[in-house]
């Protein structure tokens, strides 16, 4: 079995994937590389989303292009550090010969990258945060870590295991990202998860994290509502909610009402950006 098709047992393509197709040819021409095998089926099967509203493949197609967007803007933005800081850098980066080009980042900065040294079906994997520039090597490809990762058979130094029980993928829908920063409250966490999920109901589960020391994160969706949320305290106590543009006030009396049945307050609103709302 190929890891492709280990990935699809795993984690079921969408059926109508977004920015799927195009001409590989053209994006290969753009790039000056010819691009791995497995991750073109990749995104062909999956297209533009998210693994478990964390990891996103950069697929080439539709209007943000987003590998060639990234790709061609990575040296500049990583020169001045380099200069500075070479034994920060021991990778060079794309277009250099060799360099780091990114085909999937995170929700936290990260950026998982091809080492293009090589036959492309080849390349290994580097994860690298460039926030505190630490790099990670994994002698696979692209879909074989994507596959371990999500089944905890592979780890990485850069971010926190999956975690996950039933990995999904979540296809790119336009959305607003509004992240709830809350003061902790005296109710303890699964109550006020469970008051949360009230507010919201009907419901449904989209995984969870618990690193038995505290820092926890649930993943569900209100379902009729079509509000995809995490209630977490892995990255502070917040609640994070991606909902259809438009639903901003509904979002906002309904949220802040339900904050206040939990026994906390809203602290301060952000955008996925870092910008304040509401």
């Amino acid at each position: 079995m190929t890891a492709m098709e280990d990935l699809v047992r795993l984690v079921p393509p969408p059926a109508v994937p977004v920015d799927a197709n195009g001409d590989w040819r053209e994006v290969e021409a753009a790039l000056g590389l010819v691009l791995p095998t497995d991750f073109k089926l990749l995104i062909e099967r999956y297209g533009r989303g998210r693994f478990v509203d964390f990891l996103m493949p950069l697929t080439p197609f539709g209007d943000n292009e987003l590998l060639v967007r990234h790709a061609r803007h990575l040296l500049d933005g990583e020169r001045s550090f380099r200069e500075s800081n070479p034994d920060k850098c021991p990778y060079p980066f794309y277009p250099e010969p060799g360099g780091l080009l990114p085909w999937a980042g995170t929700d936290n900065g990260d950026r998982l990258c091809w080492s293009t040294t090589g036959e492309p079906d080849g390349w290994p994997i580097v994860v690298w945060n460039p926030r505190g520039w630490t790099y990670d090597a994994h002698d696979m490809g692209a879909v074989a870590f994507l596959h371990g990762w999500l089944s905890g058979r592979v780890s990485t130094t850069v971010f926190g295991d999956a975690d996950e029980t039933s990995p999904w993928f979540e296809p790119f829908r336009e959305r607003d990202h509004v992240y709830i920063h809350l003061s902790e409250g005296e109710l303890p966490y699964l109550e006020r998860l469970r008051i949360l999920r009230d507010a919201l109901a009907p419901t449904a589960d989209r995984g969870a994290f618990d690193d038995g020391e505290g820092a926890r994160q649930d993943h569900f969706a209100a379902t009729g509502l079509d509000w995809l949320l995490t209630y977490e305290t892995a990255y502070g106590h917040q609640i994070r909610v991606a909902f259809p543009p438009g639903d901003d006030e509904r979002v906002r009396v309904t949220l802040v009402d339900a904050v206040r049945r939990m026994g906390c307050e809203v602290t301060s609103t952000t955008s996925h950006m870092g910008e304040p709302v509401w």
